[in-house]
């Protein structure tokens, strides 16, 4: 039975995914492979599901968590 959090939940492709994020495809690309980012191969293609990325981005975003992720000066 599929999990009802994901029943009407949409895929996204690589280019719609960094539209949304406002980041480059290639980036998009490298964070796949690298494995830092949820994704399916579905086809042959890669698809990223939009809740996942959202919990993804929950986890992974700065904030009042107190973690401090810049770079030293």
């Amino acid at each position: 039975m599929p999990d009802p959090v994901h029943v009407n939940d949409e895929f996204l492709d690589i280019a719609e995914l960094a539209a949304w994020l406002h980041i480059t495809v290639r980036h998009v690309r490298r964070l796949v492979a690298e494995g830092r980012i949820p994704n399916h191969k579905i086809g042959g293609l890669i698809r990223l599901r939009h809740s996942e990325i959202q919990v993804w981005l929950a986890g992974n975003g700065r904030g009042s968590s107190g973690q401090d992720h810049r770079r030293p000066a």
